[in-house]
């Protein structure tokens, strides 16, 4: 049912800023601008996804994460009979058709389905080498695993790649593959599990193809960054951006294979 992440949208307070900001960080330019939903949005287009900045709206729900299928009908009956229905009426871009699903049943989260093609890819506005090239994997923080299972596995279908607790860390994680990227589900060991609190958006971890021409980039244009290190994952190149945009702080990886996202 699910192809894939198309995109995620982030409330901000002010577009304007926060486009900027993120066009250094990602080193690219808007692929488009404009009014989404009657309020004004910027929107960053990634190998494997797009980036949504809409201006933050009175009640607005937050973070949305929306997810690609080919046949929006056909994968919103299927949804609805797994126990997500749809919640208000279908919106449309263009060629672009979506439908929100009842977060009352998707851990309260705000998921969507989507389908149509977004806008192309946001041009580079620095070396290729030493831009942000794709998401690696979004960040949720869950209550309760078996209903976070219920709900990336059972009822969305994505393939749990993997599934480890590590006292160490503090954390049971569990990696679903969505398309070319990961959704790490992160639970904290010790605490009591529980569906009587709603699941949060905890952020979100960049790829790269060269995470020390990202960094070094960062770097010398003045951001708060950590040095390069080795990942858990062999193989991976990792750094950490602790502040200058939303949901900081958070990291740019390399993956061995190039590919950010193929394996957790």
């Amino acid at each position: 049912m699910i192809l894939g992440l198309d995109h995620v949208v982030v409330p901000v307070d002010d577009v304007e800023d926060a486009a900027a900001r993120y066009g250094v960080f990602l080193g690219r330019e808007p692929a488009w601008e404009g009014q989404l939903d009657g309020a004004a949005a910027s929107v960053f287009s990634l190998t494997n996804m797009a980036l949504c900045l809409r201006a933050r709206r009175e009640a607005d729900p937050g973070e949305l994460i929306a997810l690609k299928v080919a046949d929006l009908d056909a994968a919103v009956r299927l949804a609805g009979r797994r126990g997500l229905p749809a919640l208000g009426e279908e919106t449309t871009f263009g060629d672009r058709r979506m439908v929100r699903l009842d977060p009352a049943a998707a851990g309260g989260l705000n998921l969507a389905l989507v389908s149509g093609d977004g806008p192309g890819l946001s041009a580079p506005a620095v070396s290729e080498a030493s831009a942000v090239s794709a998401l690696d994997h979004v960040v949720i923080a869950a209550r309760s695993g078996d209903r976070a299972l219920a709900l990336w596995g059972a009822r969305l279908g994505l393939d749990l790649r993997l599934d480890r607790s590590n006292p160490a860390w503090g954390a049971r994680q569990m990696f679903f593959a969505c398309g070319g990227l990961v959704m790490e589900v992160v639970l904290r060991l010790g605490e009591a599990e529980t569906t009587d609190q709603p699941d949060d958006f905890n952020g979100l971890a960049w790829g790269a193809a060269d995470a020390d021409a990202v960094q070094g980039r960062l770097s010398g244009l003045g951001f708060n960054v950590s040095e390069v290190r080795n990942g858990r994952k062999p193989g991976t190149r990792i750094f950490t951006l602790r502040e200058g945009v939303p949901f900081t702080p958070t990291v740019v990886l390399q993956q061995n294979a190039g590919t950010a996202g193929a394996e957790p």
